[in-house]
């Protein structure tokens, strides 16, 4: 009897976190994932994302997913190598995601890969939240500090001002010789 391959645990199908880190944008103020990134982690076209996305187009408002401009396109392009709209490559501008349009994604694609990838992604935009609130919470707590420096400070370099300033002129001497006694 031939020997039926074993499906891998879902564990083994995790894509690092670091790698989904990588690819999340920050687009019209919004953190988003390229539909092109989604579909090679998804490991699916990115006309089929994009074809199953359509046929459920209800689930995905602009909140979850827009379509980039031309501009938009244009600079990312550059920035990822991507094929130029009709050479070859994609011949429609991109879609991107946000953290939302991900999860919805999870509706969408039900495959066992589909799941483990959007755990993966959830937990990167989740890291990625908890990164930014360190990183305001060590700034709020270094400006606090700056304010008492700059207080404790000011006195110091009033000091210092004061030191800096050249000496009152003394009082000049009256030229030759004096008698002792007189003035």
């Amino acid at each position: 009897m031939p020997s039926v391959p074993k499906k891998r645990p879902i564990s083994q199908n995790l894509v690092p976190v670091e790698v989904v880190e990588r690819r999340i944008l920050l687009i019209r103020g919004h953190k988003v994932m390229l539909d092109s990134h989604l579909a090679e982690l998804y490991e699916v076209p990115t006309f089929r994302l994009n074809e199953a996305v359509k046929r459920n187009r209800r689930r995905f408002p602009e909140d979850f997913m827009f379509q980039l401009g031309k501009e938009e396109a244009e600079a990312l392009t550059s920035q990822f190598a991507m094929s130029k709209p009709g050479r070859g490559g994609r011949r429609t501008l991109p879609y991107v995601f946000t953290e939302q349009g991900v999860a919805m994604l999870s509706t969408v694609l039900n495959s066992e890969r589909a799941i483990s990838v959007n755990i993966a992604i959830m937990r990167a935009f989740v890291r990625l939240r908890q990164i930014l609130a360190t990183h305001k919470e060590l700034a709020e707590r270094l400006a606090a500090i700056e304010k008492n420096y700059d207080q404790r400070f000011k006195v110091v370099f009033d000091i210092l001002k004061q030191l800096m300033e050249p000496p009152l002129e003394p009082p000049k001497r009256p030229i030759g010789f004096m008698a002792p006694g007189k003035k």
